[in-house]
């Protein structure tokens, strides 16, 4: 049962966020809904990641993606990458991937809905293994060096819609003994090899940057520290080139590269089953793309957030023209599943979206994302982040 009161306690203690002013600039950001998944499903789920995993480990597969992947991508990392976030559609044959994304937003938003759902345990249990999580990946990267400062990076952060996370985050760290900063990439200067934010040394970036490869100029001096190894950013570009370019999800969805990468049998039918098909679109296949578009979700390949993105169904002969000009994946349209919603004491049916954030394959927490319209989106009211329970 959602208690505000709680959420509105947990806000103000993890950052002095007032839910009432927050509900007036984010109406739709948090529903007073929960989400039940099946355990059935949500072990699924699980057996899909670790299966993605395990694919992510072999040489063949990096081969194959590491060839579209920008130059700083090539560099080997220790670093594995935090917050990756795993997509989900319910089909009615089980779960199926939509995407992976490997800045997954929304962590801190929904271990507060815990909270106002009644499970403060496991909220704080959380928190404190994705502090772990953070230490962890300095380890890797830095040994037993002390981590004394992070930098929450986006740009223009003030301005962005989960911004109200940087601040959760902020406060988690430096209640752990880690001084913490928000940034915009533009605040950050080199000096020699170390990146300084206004006269401080940062050692960790927790990277929120959409510019994946970090090409923008706004994002140069942070680069260029980055490349000489003076600071630990995560998730880097490499595990973005690994996991969350759209193109590998063809690969992934495709037996006859499966068998080529010498993917075991088991392993096959688990990704088979679970990711969707997922072929590159071509302007020599425009006709053959264009007579069956209610067939297909058309993507970026570098996309996020669901931007540029159209179901075939939905598709204009002026926009698929813009998509044959290369850069898109279409992926086999997934329906999602549809849950019954309290909304000013109304049921109303809204799509969810299930998210699974993700560590070195493990999966540490399930939220959901309940909306109305073609695509996810945080405009529906009483929709928005909904945790998720086993049914």
């Amino acid at each position: 049962m959602f208690d505000r009161s709680a959420l509105k306690a947990a806000l103000a203690s993890g950052a002095d966020i007032d839910l009432d002013a927050l509900a007036m600039t984010h109406p739709s950001l948090f529903s007073a809904a929960e989400v039940a998944v099946s355990q059935t499903d949500l072990s699924a789920m699980a057996k899909l990641i670790a299966a993605i995993e395990s694919v992510v480990a072999l040489p063949t597969y990096q081969q194959r993606v590491l060839a579209w992947a920008p130059a700083i991508a090539q560099r080997p990392m220790a670093a594995r990458g935090v917050f990756f976030g795993y997509d989900f559609h319910l089909g009615e044959s089980g779960p199926r991937l939509i995407e992976i994304n490997t800045n997954a937003g929304g962590a801190m938003l929904n271990s507060c809905l815990l909270m106002a759902h009644g499970d403060a345990e496991r909220a704080m249990a959380i928190e404190q293994a994705w502090v772990e999580m953070f230490r962890d990946e300095w380890r890797l990267m830095r040994g037993d060096q002390p981590l004394r400062r992070i930098a929450i990076v986006d740009e223009r952060p003030v301005q962005q819609y989960l911004a109200p996370e940087f601040a959760l985050f902020a406060r988690l760290f430096e209640s752990n003994g880690i001084a913490a900063v928000i940034a915009d990439p533009a605040e950050l200067t080199r000096d020699g090899d170390r990146l300084v934010h206004q006269g401080e040394v940062v050692d960790l970036i927790y990277n929120r940057l959409t510019d994946f490869s970090l090409d923008a100029v706004v994002n140069a001096e942070m680069r260029a520290v980055f490349e000489v190894d003076g600071v630990v950013v995560t998730p880097h570009p490499r595990a973005h080139a690994l996991y969350a370019d759209k193109r590998n999800l063809m690969l992934l969805s495709d037996e006859a590269t499966l068998i080529d990468m010498a993917v075991p049998e088991t392993t096959r039918k688990i990704l088979l089953a679970g990711v969707p098909p997922t072929v590159a679109v071509t302007a020599a296949e425009s006709d053959r793309f264009w007579s069956e578009r209610k067939r297909w979700f058309f993507k970026p390949a570098a996309g996020f957030g669901s931007r540029a993105t159209y179901r075939g169904d939905k598709l204009t002969k002026r926009v698929f023209e813009e998509i044959l000009l290369g850069g898109y994946i279409a992926q086999e349209i997934v329906p999602p599943s549809e849950h019954s919603v309290p909304v000013e004491e109304e049921k109303q049916k809204m799509k969810a979206d299930i998210r699974a954030f993700v560590y070195q394959g493990v999966v540490q927490l399930f939220a959901a994302r309940l909306y109305q319209g073609q695509t996810t989106n945080f405009r529906t009211p009483g929709g928005g982040f909904a945790p998720v329970f086993p049914a």
